[in-house]
Order: C-alpha cells, then sequence, then structure tokens
C-alpha cells in the first residue's frame, strides 16, 4: 500500500475541513506498522460545509463507513441509491464515487491499510475476502436497528484509539474483522442494484483506475493491470463495452490510452531516473526487453536508449 495515498487523504481533509492535522491523528499511530483511524462523518461534513468544500473522494487505502443519510454509490455500470442506512466497503482495487443526496449526513466511517490488518494473528488477506473481490458491489442497506448496532461498533473503535490500552490495535483489528464479518453475513438484494450504462462514467472510472497504477516508484513495482480486459474485468464490464465507451467518448481505443500512459511513464522513468532498460520494461509489465523497446519505438520513434540520451 502507498503510504503517501494516505498522506494525501490527510492533507486534503484537513484543507477540506480546516480541522488541525493534529487532532485527526490516533496518539501512537507512528508506532504502529500500517495506518488506522476513524472518523465521524457528521463531524466532517459539518465542517467541510462552512468552508464550501466537498469530502475528500479518493480511496487509495481500504475503507468502511456506517453512511446515515441519502447518498449515491456510482460504478462503473452501476448505480447504487442510499435511502437512509447502508454499510459500504471500499477497496483501492475499485474505483467509484460516492455522492452525498442531501446536508444531512451522518455516520462513522474506519481507514486502514492492508499492512495495518495483516498483523492480526488470523493472517488475514483482504484482496481474498469476499467482500473487497473485484467485481462485487459491497453496499449493503440496513435496517435502524442494524444501523444502531453497528454505529455501537464504531463508537468502541473511537473510544479504544484515545485509550491507554497497550493492545489497543489488536483490539481494533477485531473490531475491523467483526465489522468485515457483518458485512459478508448480509445478502445483497439485487434491486438494490439497478443497471446504469452512463458511458461519461465508465470513462471516467477507467481513466481513475488507469492513473492509479501510476507512479511507478521502483524497479521492483510492477502495473498490475497491463491489458484492456484487465481495466474492463477491474470494472464489471465486458471488454467490448469499454473499448465502444472508450472510442465514443475519448476517440481512442482502450489499448490505445493504457498504450499512450505507459509510454508517458516510460519516458520519465528514462529521463529521470538511472534504473536500466530492463528494469524500466519490467516494471511496466514487459517480460521481455525487445519487446518493450518495439513498443517504445512504436510510439515515439526512437529506442529507449536513444530517447534517454
Amino acid at each position: 500500500m502507498d503510504t503517501a495515498s494516505v498522506d494525501d487523504f490527510y492533507k486534503k481533509i484537513t484543507d477540506d475541513t480546516g480541522l488541525e492535522l493534529v487532532s485527526l491523528l490516533p496518539k501512537g499511530i507512528n508506532k504502529e506498522i500500517g495506518h488506522f483511524n476513524v472518523f465521524n462523518i457528521a463531524e466532517l461534513f459539518q465542517q467541510a460545509k462552512k468552508k464550501n468544500t466537498m469530502l475528500y473522494n479518493r480511496r487509495a487505502y481500504y475503507k468502511i463507513s456506517l453512511i446515515r443519510g441519502r447518498n449515491r454509490a456510482e460504478y462503473a455500470d452501476k448505480v447504487i441509491d442510499i435511502e437512509k442506512n447502508a454499510l459500504l466497503f471500499a477497496t483501492p482495487k475499485v474505483p467509484y464515487h460516492y455522492v452525498p443526496q442531501d446536508t444531512n449526513q451522518q455516520g462513522s466511517f474506519c481507514i486502514f491499510t492492508d499492512e495495518f490488518l495483516v498483523q492480526s494473528k488470523s493472517g488475514v488477506v483482504l484482496d481474498e475476502l469476499p467482500i473487497f473481490k473485484p467485481g462485487g458491489y459491497p453496499v449493503f442497506q440496513l435496517t435502524d436497528d442494524d444501523a444502531d448496532e453497528i454505529g455501537l461498533l464504531f463508537k468502541k473503535m473511537q473510544k479504544e484509539l484515545v485509550s491507554d490500552y497497550a493492545y489497543k490495535y489488536d483490539l481494533l483489528r477485531n473490531y475491523v474483522m467483526e465489522l468485515i464479518h457483518y458485512g459478508q453475513k448480509l445478502q445483497p438484494a439485487t434491486s438494490l442494484y439497478p443497471s446504469h450504462t452512463a458511458s461519461s462514467r465508465v470513462s471516467s472510472l477507467f481513466i481513475e483506475l488507469l492513473e492509479r497504477q501510476f507512479p511507478i516508484e521502483s524497479p521492483q513495482q510492477k502495473l498490475s493491470l497491463r491489458t484492456a480486459k484487465d481495466y474492463a474485468d477491474r470494472l464489471a464490464v465486458h471488454v467490448n463495452h469499454l473499448n465502444k465507451v472508450l472510442k465514443e467518448n475519448t476517440g481512442k481505443t482502450t489499448t490505445d490510452i493504457i498504450g499512450s500512459r505507459i509510454v508517458q511513464e516510460a519516458k520519465i522513468l528514462l529521463k529521470q531516473t538511472d534504473w536500466t532498460v530492463s528494469e524500466i520494461a519490467y516494471s511496466l509489465g514487459f517480460e521481455e526487453v525487445a519487446h518493450f523497446s518495439n513498443f517504445f519505438r512504436k510510439q515515439t520513434s526512437l529506442s529507449p536508449v536513444a530517447f534517454r540520451s
């Protein structure tokens, strides 16, 4: 997990709300591996309203939210309207937009990195849990009683976070797992997921997902999504539909857009790092240097070595 993404979250949330960073960070968090924190939605929303800003919406970390108020969760091919209460699970690998529909927003949410949760003795792997698998829409409508029950769990988190208990982070991990299991036991009704095919939304979420693959920060990092099918699978749409939508909105195919972004990153790495061409090729998803060289030459009319020099 990119720790800078958590830093970005705090920078934006302090900008939006005017709150001091020290008031948002849990005591002793720097002693922990990974990151965890919990927030009150009403407090943050009111602070953001005073400054006429919207709460930060980028998600490059895991997030579990108890939402109390009218909202809309927009995925690539689905829009989920939340009328009253919902439990929402977000993973950095599945992009979506979360849009409040009125000013009466309440509830709580916690954010955490995978490094934080893997410290638990359960040996949990987040991306292998059903609730976080790509292609799903983990938004569950709740009754008032269910929402009250989950609200108590968030209150326990908030209370524990400021306590002096030596093993409080172990307890917080247990609370997070309790929320995850609560969600996995809920059966989403298909009526909650009306189908929408707004091409602008699919295009927007594709670009967001593409940009999340960058920057490449070390020779050991490797693009996790490389082909049009990779992106279509993650967005839960057919690759032909994704290609048609992007062609209509941008005039370019999915493969063309991915290739342009990869060559842009390749130029940055060739000019601004001392990595070998082989290391750059590997990090950008090419198994053979020759394949990378041919790709780069086709895009720029230069070899990687010639471009670098």
